[in-house]
């Protein structure tokens, strides 16, 4: 009589698996995890508005207005003539008295109203400063959504002044 060969079956368990079934992650830990680190990151990274709000706005304004006045107070104090640069293409205000330059985002409309000739000569967008105290004046106009602040220079007394005003 021949006899059969019958096949014998091993049972193969995979290490650290009591109970011999498949290694790997679950759907559902893998759901957990992805839930806790979105959480911590929501936590950990602080949102940052993308667009300039009106309080920044006014702090542009502010700053240009703080640099202008210390290039007219440089201007009284060398007895001669500081030069303010104001390039709209770059959305820049450059101080003729040091290394204070203010740039202004994108998203914000940026207008410089500024005389063509100062003093006899071609003024070349700049606010020129005198050591009288006197300027050439003009004006940078920021404008942001319903807002606008102006920073005003006023050529007799080259006072520097902000004006803000709602676009309706």
């Amino acid at each position: 009589m021949a006899r059969k060969a019958v096949p014998v079956r091993q049972q193969i368990s995979c290490p650290g698996r009591a109970n011999g079934g498949e290694a790997g992650f679950t759907l559902l830990e893998m759901v957990c995890v992805l839930a806790i680190v979105a959480m911590l990151a929501a936590i950990a990274l602080p949102r940052s508005p993308s667009q300039t709000s009106r309080p920044r706005l006014q702090a542009y304004a502010i700053e240009i207005a703080a640099l202008l006045k210390a290039d007219r107070t440089a201007a009284l104090a060398r007895s001669g003539t500081v030069n303010v640069v104001v390039d709209a293409r770059a959305r820049t205000v450059r101080s003729g008295s040091g290394p204070w330059i203010v740039e202004v985002p994108q998203d914000v409309v940026f207008d410089a109203l500024l005389p063509q000739r100062c003093n006899g000569r071609a003024a070349l967008s700049t606010i020129s400063f005198f050591a009288s105290g006197t300027s050439c004046g003009g004006a940078i106009r920021l404008t942001r959504l319903a807002g606008a602040v102006e920073v005003r220079v006023n050529w007799l007394t080259g006072g520097v002044e902000i004006v803000a005003s709602d676009l309706l």
